[in-house]
């Protein structure tokens, strides 16, 4: 095969003839792929980048030049599309920190390390406490105050009727705050 893809060639690709289109991806998969691996060093991307490549090279054949060779015009292609991932992969990253420092200081804010280590102590109070509930209990209470949910979807996901739900809720909330009661150092603020 010709290093090169001939005139006949992109005009069939032009023309949308699958079996010349198939021949171009064939013969340059390999190496659009190779060449996005080694700027990007991940190979899912690297492969979203060969098939972006390739559907912005279809869809820009009317626009190739043959002043250069067609591999040159096709890796330029890639090698732009690898860039602005790489671009992106950045700009991520860096808002991402972004995020987590605003997170952290406005956490800082909101709490003093007093603060923190008595919620700490609450909370591990908390859960030894939830631990001794029996099963029947200690399940709805924390679908309920943990993940939030409703007596209804608490009834639907344990198959029990929303009576029920309510009454282990009460049940469970009471031994909670009978365990929690004989703890030492623990209020219910």
């Amino acid at each position: 095969m010709d290093s090169n893809v001939s005139l006949q060639v992109i005009s069939a690709c032009i023309a949308g003839e699958e079996p010349a289109i198939e021949r171009l991806i064939s013969q340059y998969q390999n190496g659009v792929f190779r060449l996005a691996l080694s700027v990007l060093n991940d190979r899912v991307e690297a492969n979203e980048v060969a098939q972006d490549t390739f559907i912005a090279a279809l869809a820009g054949l009317e626009s190739y030049q043959e002043h250069s060779t067609f591999k040159a015009w096709l890796y330029t292609i890639a090698l732009n599309i690898s860039r602005n991932r790489l671009r992106k992969r950045k700009t991520i990253a860096r808002l991402n920190s972004s995020l987590q420092a605003i997170f952290r200081v406005q956490i800082q804010k909101a709490q003093s390390p007093e603060e923190i280590v008595i919620q700490n102590e609450k909370d591990a109070a908390l859960w030894k406490a939830l631990k001794k509930l029996g099963e029947k209990q200690r399940i709805p209470i924390v679908l309920r105050y943990f993940h939030d949910l409703s007596s209804a979807e608490i009834a639907e996901i344990l198959k029990i009727s929303e009576g029920t739900v309510h009454s282990r809720l009460h049940t469970g909330r009471e031994r909670l705050r009978i365990e929690l009661e004989q703890r030492s150092g623990f209020s219910g603020e």
